[in-house]
């Protein structure tokens, strides 16, 4: 089986309230590229990729006028993809949700949120985290703009596996007016997202404690030595969610590359223009950590960078799909099931 992680940049902005198409030649979210364009690129990695589920990041809105399950559905039934039906969790204010689009024939899910919510351990993930953010003895309390989406799912062999799809704080400092502003927030949402990442890693622990198969994926906004002030705290978030000391591990083996390396060549899963003069940054975003007992799974990641991966870059199509349909790129583990 075939599982995916993929940020698709304003998605959102590619349909009406009534969850149509804008397939028209007006300018999308992303920069230079238009609507047309950009849900033909989305359809054409869809296909390529041919994952029997895809955790979407920064999928169609969901509130009282806008539903992101008919917005996903409808673009599958038009572009005739297999991964035919779509599943949300809990929606969020941010017209970025987290949702599943999935084969039915090749996987059968739901929602399945853990936890309560006044839980001071670990609570459901659409509540709030006490948590000591500047460590002056005195916790804040911290949310999700985005929970986590929980899912129980059972594949054809009848094996039950635990998905949880994430997309972390971004540390990114945005609406800072100068320098010290841009520094203060930036180590003030660094925080926030350790905090997100620590919240996660326990609900790890519970899932791994009762025995279960678990993939957790998603954009994690963080990766080793990605920003200057991870040195304040020690450690980054992947580093805590992928487990430290005694705990049960997770893996991915690009999280393990760039954590044994932090000079030289390393893998990137997202692409951004930054500065004045239109500089691309690559970074290590997006991953696909797996439980120890889905390692014998013989599973197989790959990136699919328009650029790094051979396989992308010597087919022209797909290397302009993948550039036209996101600043990030799908990441795919393979599992034998």
């Amino acid at each position: 089986m075939r599982f995916a992680t993929y940020n698709v940049e304003w998605f959102n902005n590619l349909f009406d309230n009534a969850g149509n198409m804008l397939d028209d030649d007006r300018w999308s979210g992303r920069y230079n590229v238009k609507r047309n364009r950009q849900l033909a690129a989305i359809a054409s990695v869809f296909k390529a990729m041919d994952a029997d589920a895809i955790m979407l990041i920064e999928a169609p809105d969901e509130n009282r006028r806008r539903s992101t399950v008919r917005a996903l559905e409808g673009f599958a039934a038009h572009y005739d993809l297999r991964t035919s039906k779509a599943l949300l969790g809990f929606e969020n204010d941010t017209q970025q949700e987290i949702a599943l689009l999935y084969g039915p024939a090749a996987i059968s899910v739901a929602h399945d949120p853990q936890g309560e919510l006044d839980d001071p351990k670990a609570p459901r993930f659409d509540g709030a985290f006490s948590f000591d953010l500047d460590t002056d003895a005195h916790p804040e309390l911290v949310t999700w703009s985005k929970p986590p989406l929980e899912i129980a799912a059972t594949v054809p062999s009848g094996r039950k596996l635990r998905l949880i799809g994430v997309h972390a704080k971004s540390k990114a400092p945005h609406g800072a007016r100068n320098e010290a502003e841009a520094m203060r927030i930036a180590i003030e949402n660094r925080r926030k997202q350790l905090a997100q990442c620590v919240w996660l890693r326990r609900r790890v622990d519970q899932v791994l404690a009762a025995g279960e198969d678990l993939i957790v994926m998603g954009d994690f906004n963080d990766g080793p030595g990605l920003d200057e002030y991870e040195k304040l705290f020690g450690h980054s978030g992947i580093e805590v969610v992928l487990g430290e000391g005694d705990s049960i591990p997770l893996y991915d083996p690009h999280a393990k590359m760039a954590l044994s390396r932090r000079v030289g060549a390393l893998p990137s899963t997202s692409r951004f223009k930054i500065g004045p003069d239109g500089t691309y940054l690559q970074a290590l975003l997006d991953y696909i950590m797996i439980s120890p007992e889905l390692t014998k799974a013989i599973p197989r990641w790959r990136i699919w960078h328009p650029f790094d991966n051979p396989a992308c870059f010597d087919d022209p199509e797909l290397r302009e799909a993948l550039i036209d349909a996101s600043d990030h790129f799908p990441v795919t583990i393979d599992l034998d099931l």
